[in-house]
Parts: C-alpha cells; sequence; structure tokens
C-alpha cells in the first residue's frame, strides 16, 4: 500500500488500539492528513477533558516521517466540486466535511482509511479494503 489519508474516526480507533489500523499505517509508504480531519479532532478534544494530552499525541503523530498534512488548495476545491455534484445528482449526499475528506484523498492519489460505511457512495474514491467497510461491487 502506497498511500492513505486517514480519517478522523480511523484516527481515533487508532488511539483506543485499533490493530487493524495500525498495521495498515505501518504498511503505508505516506499517510496522508486533512485539515477537515484537524478541525474535527480539535472539536472533540475540546469537548473531552483530556484536551492537552490529545493535542500532544496528535503532535507527535504528525511528527512521524510518513505523515503529511495536506492544505487545501484550488485544487482541492475543483475536486470538491466534482464529489459534491455527483453525490447531489445521484440523490447520495454525506456531510460535507467527508465530502471534503474524500475529495482530499482522491486529489493526492490515496485510499481513505475510514470506519464510515457512506464513503461507498462516492464515485472514484479508492478506499482501504478491510478495514471499515467493502465498497459495494458494481
Amino acid at each position: 500500500m502506497k498511500k492513505v489519508l486517514l480519517d478522523t474516526n480511523a484516527y481515533s480507533a487508532l488511539m483506543v488500539g485499533n490493530g487493524l489500523i495500525l498495521q495498515t499505517l505501518e504498511s503505508a509508504h505516506q499517510v496522508v492528513m486533512s485539515p477537515i480531519c484537524l478541525g474535527e479532532l480539535f472539536a472533540g478534544f475540546k469537548l473531552g477533558t483530556k484536551e492537552k494530552t490529545n493535542k500532544a499525541i496528535l503532535s507527535e503523530f504528525l511528527k512521524q516521517p510518513t505523515v503529511e498534512l495536506t492544505p487545501i488548495t484550488a485544487e482541492t476545491a475543483e475536486w470538491f466540486a466534482r464529489v459534491f455534484t455527483d453525490l447531489k445528482q445521484n440523490g447520495t449526499p454525506i456531510p460535507l466535511n467527508d465530502v471534503w475528506i474524500a475529495s482530499q484523498a482522491m486529489e493526492h492519489g490515496a485510499q481513505l482509511l475510514s470506519l464510515d460505511k457512506h464513503f461507498q457512495v462516492v464515485p472514484g474514491l479508492r478506499v482501504v479494503p478491510g478495514v471499515g467497510f467493502e465498497p459495494t461491487k458494481t
């Protein structure tokens, strides 16, 4: 496996000891993190009781040589528009943050590492198989 984009819930699962997520990340050459995921994580940290600790752990995770925080660019916005309109036209909307996350995975040629089943409706999105869900066969 070459490149994965780590979704918020996969990071959270990693932090509570999900061995399958850890194994997947260890086999990846590159792990991409979206600022959208960071925002979701920071919001969760603020709502919890261990904000400082959780931020420190995340900071160390982001310093790993295989981990890259990717920016949101005009190209990302183009991908977002494409994914959003495809989903709207197909009548299969997903949460907007997840449209951004899927868009960044596609933009960077990464497989998405997520536990959310709703990503299976995103046309053209590649996901890490056997982790959270299996894409529907067409």
